[in-house]
């Protein structure tokens, strides 16, 4: 049963209890005093058995949260060092995809520096061109006017 479907049925229990109650406290005026008196002990039974039910509802959530781990605890009868082992080797593979990416992004950028090098180099201007101010305006006004 789902979180969702197990709060609507208890707070349909809640419900009927509490109409169950009110039609209890009605009537019970008409009762002898020994029947009210057990129906009370009754009802405070039925409300500690109630915050019972609450107490280990909120024991299984903690211990849930408390098992929701990398390693999943000792689970499977395996011993806490292959637990351990597994989990240094989840480590070992996440840090050697992270040095292979770092290689990757460094030969990707030192490609796009190439790159432009060579076109820089192989271009009719000479590379001084690129650094004047004047030029630099002079290519936004190309740019604006081509489209």
């Amino acid at each position: 049963m789902n979180h969702q479907a197990r709060c609507h049925a208890e707070h349909d229990a809640d419900t009927f209890g509490i109409r169950i109650t009110a039609r209890l406290t009605q009537s019970t005026e008409q009762l002898p005093h020994d029947i009210t008196e057990r129906l009370r002990v009754a009802r405070v039974r039925a409300l500690e058995k109630r915050q019972q039910i609450v107490l280990q509802d909120a024991a299984a959530v903690f211990r849930q949260a408390h098992t929701a781990t990398l390693t999943a605890g000792h689970s499977g009868g395996h011993s806490p060092w292959w637990n351990r082992l597994g989990s240094a080797g989840l480590l070992l593979v996440l840090a050697a995809g992270l040095l292979v990416i770092n290689a990757v992004q460094d030969e990707l950028g030192a490609r796009e520096l190439a790159d432009i090098d060579a076109a820089l180099l192989t271009d009719d201007l000479p590379p001084a061109a690129y650094v004047d101010a004047g030029f630099a305006q002079f290519l936004k006004m190309s740019n604006r006017q081509e489209p």
